[in-house]
């Protein structure tokens, strides 16, 4: 499988969105926190509450470690931890305006350094940047779709199974 779109380089954009994500998660902040803790705290004020189990999985870490760091979010008053009306024996993990209050302004401090840094670009740079804005969103939804694809259960059709080769009836 080749790395190239035409004239797009999978690698090059590779290479750039993540030395853009290092520089970005680097970005001097008043609060402290990993970059893993930012992260459970930017998907629950972006996707709302979830399960450990799917933090766990948006995370790529562990179930104790993610059962730690909400652990140690919830003792900072950073999340809380409710039961799941869908699911009585199911915990959900909450958000507080703590946590959202350090999700926003952490989200304002980067726009303050992003807007110094862009300062120092030509306008053809920072006019280039503006024009990949929303090819670079649309990745961001089709990740989504695509995620969300790999979430739902498979539900198969008898006819489906059938030509699967599943169980049918033959003379």
């Amino acid at each position: 499988m080749t790395n190239r779109h035409g004239d797009l380089s999978v690698a090059e954009l590779t290479a750039v969105i993540g030395a853009f994500t290092r520089m970005n998660i680097r970005l001097p902040s008043i609060q402290r926190l990993s970059f893993t803790t930012l992260s459970v705290l930017h998907t629950l004020a972006t996707d709302g509450p979830r399960r450990l189990t799917e933090l766990a999985g948006n995370e790529q870490v562990t179930q104790p470690a993610i059962t730690q760091i909400v652990t140690k979010l919830e003792q900072d008053g950073l999340v809380e931890r409710r039961p799941d009306p869908s699911d009585g024996r199911a915990i959900l993990v909450h958000i507080t305006a703590k946590g959202s209050a350090i999700v926003h302004g952490r989200e304002a401090e980067r726009i303050t350094r992003l807007t110094d840094l862009t300062a120092r670009l030509t306008p053809a740079e920072r006019t280039a940047i503006a024009a990949a804005l929303p090819a670079l969103a649309r990745l961001v939804e089709v990740y989504q779709e695509q995620r969300a694809e790999a979430r739902r259960p498979v539900v198969q059709t008898t006819e489906a199974a059938a030509a699967a080769g599943g169980d049918h009836d033959e003379p």
